[in-house]
């Protein structure tokens, strides 16, 4: 089927907005602009979606609550934005859209970025994030946790530092166009290239070179395709043909099956990084949500 006249729309945005921001070159603090102030105004307020504040051990963070939402029920969402950029603000609308497909209550947090803080910052304030759920009475099977590019990648590296740390795991992991290799040596990089019009090989090097801070960008915790994924639970991995990291989540969907975990890789022909992001005029992006919460469900109704 061919993409929508609709995603072609978007796709001639993101790549407009390339044009602005010189293919990746242009400062950190212009990026978390666009982000930050100029994404949220460009957003529409998900109906039937209220938001509430929520302090989590310090984190700032936001309840995303759709009516008649399980109220024993919680997502855990992780933002993307190469561990530099992105906020609550900025995926407010995608993180409600995923908790409204599902049916329960979302909680997005702003965890600590880089370079004003360093790997394993994220991981940890992701970690304690899940911790605090637990903390306020959510029980772990009744936890999904999801993220967007370097949050998709944020969410194995926080299960498995959960995991190996003795503590319970969610009941499923949804990963939106997953960053899982912080080495930045995935063969689409090639293959793809400038098809993706959302991210280049230098923007990524760049990230990781922040994120890091001269770190191995082998260790599991910053690319978890080089992690022994066993025990766990089950992931479903979104990606598109036409992104850079699409060898990422195929990596990525290798290594779970190698540790015996549970995984659906669905592979969108002609989508273009997190299109999903796109859901209030794409089509091709409510059908990729729509499979989000089909997934969720049936791992929290099981």
């Amino acid at each position: 089927m061919m993409p929508s006249f609709q995603f072609h729309v978007a796709k001639a945005l993101v790549r407009f907005n390339s044009l602005l921001t010189l293919y990746g070159y242009s400062p950190v603090g212009y990026r978390r602009f666009l982000f930050n102030q100029v994404v949220p105004r460009l957003a529409r307020k998900v109906p039937g979606v209220r938001s509430k504040p929520e302090n989590v051990s310090g984190i700032p963070a936001e309840w995303l609550i759709p009516e008649n939402a399980a109220k024993d029920q919680a997502l855990l969402y992780l933002h993307g934005g190469g561990y530099v950029i992105g906020s609550i603000a900025s995926h407010r609308e995608l993180a409600s859209q995923i908790a409204a497909a599902i049916g329960c209550r979302g909680l997005i947090v702003d965890y600590r970025l880089a370079p004003e803080n360093k790997f394993p910052a994220a991981v940890e304030d992701a970690a304690i994030s899940f911790r605090w759920l637990l903390s306020q009475g959510y029980a772990p099977e009744k936890i999904v946790i999801a993220g967007d590019s370097a949050g998709g990648g944020l969410c194995v590296a926080a299960m498995l530092s959960l995991r190996d740390s003795g503590d319970p795991l969610p009941a499923a992991a949804l990963l939106l166009s997953p960053w899982t290799d912080l080495e930045v040596v995935g063969e689409s990089l090639n293959t793809v290239g400038r098809k993706d019009p959302m991210l280049t090989y230098k923007m990524l090097k760049d990230y990781a070179r922040l994120y890091l801070g001269g770190r191995d960008p082998r260790d599991p915790l910053a690319s978890p395709i080089h992690a022994d994924l066993k025990g766990l639970p089950p992931m479903l991995i979104q990606v598109g043909t036409c992104e850079v990291l699409l060898d990422d989540a195929r990596r990525l969907a290798q290594r779970a099956k190698e540790g015996g975990v549970e995984v659906e890789l669905e592979v969108r022909e002609g989508m273009f990084h997190v299109w999903q992001f796109f859901s209030p005029i794409v089509p091709e992006s409510r059908e990729a949500l729509g499979e989000l919460g089909r997934f969720a469900r049936e791992r929290l109704f099981s």
